[in-house]
């Protein structure tokens, strides 16, 4: 008896009309689109940018003996380094370049791309309390990081092209190539690289 009840019932309830037929009163959509990155409200905030940017590259060395010395001393020990280790011990071949030379080369651009990742990484932690007190695009922060190491960056490969020259100079086996020509995109590329 139960049970013819129950039936009873459940088939007293009108069935739903398929998902196409139904008119929707709400749709949830997103307030920003994903590549919706306000590049016009940064450039607004463009003078905040430098701000950061000086700041990063003043507050690095300012507390060393040295100060921005350290920008040529770095990359020429680490180059070093690798010349004794992986030249002189190891033995390892560098295609009949010259191992200072190629060991600048690799040093120069990954510490580029490897501090511009690691700083960018942890932007949101390390300045927690100033986006809480006082807004400005979010974007200023880690797009200032990559700015102030790009001029790091200039520096180094300063530093890199005055070896080049050298060697191209003093060495037959050193010679000019045309993809010369792409190394500002590629430069770009790494910068976003690092951004994203």
């Amino acid at each position: 008896m139960q049970t013819t009840e129950a039936v009873n019932q459940f088939e007293s309830f009108p069935i739903a009309s398929p998902v196409e037929n139904r008119e929707w009163t709400e749709i949830i959509e997103p307030q920003t689109n994903l590549l919706d990155l306000r590049l016009g409200e940064v450039w607004r905030y463009r003078d905040l940018v430098m701000l950061f940017v000086r700041r990063d590259f003043v507050s690095t060395y300012k507390q060393t003996v040295l100060g921005p010395i350290w920008f040529f001393i770095q990359p020429l020990l680490t180059t070093l380094t690798y010349v004794i280790i992986f030249g002189n011990v190891a033995k390892l071949s560098t295609d009949g370049l010259p191992q200072l030379l190629f060991y600048m080369t690799g040093i120069t651009v990954w510490n580029y791309f490897s501090t511009t990742l690691t700083s960018v990484s942890t932007v949101f932690t390390t300045n927690a309390a100033i986006f809480g007190k006082v807004y400005f695009p979010r974007l200023t922060m880690p797009l200032s990081i990559v700015l102030s190491n790009l001029v790091r960056f200039g520096i180094q490969l300063a530093l890199f092209l005055g070896l080049w020259m050298y060697y191209l100079v003093t060495d037959s086996r050193i010679h000019p190539n045309w993809l010369i020509a792409v190394t500002p995109l590629l430069i770009i590329l790494m910068g976003l690289l690092s951004l994203g």
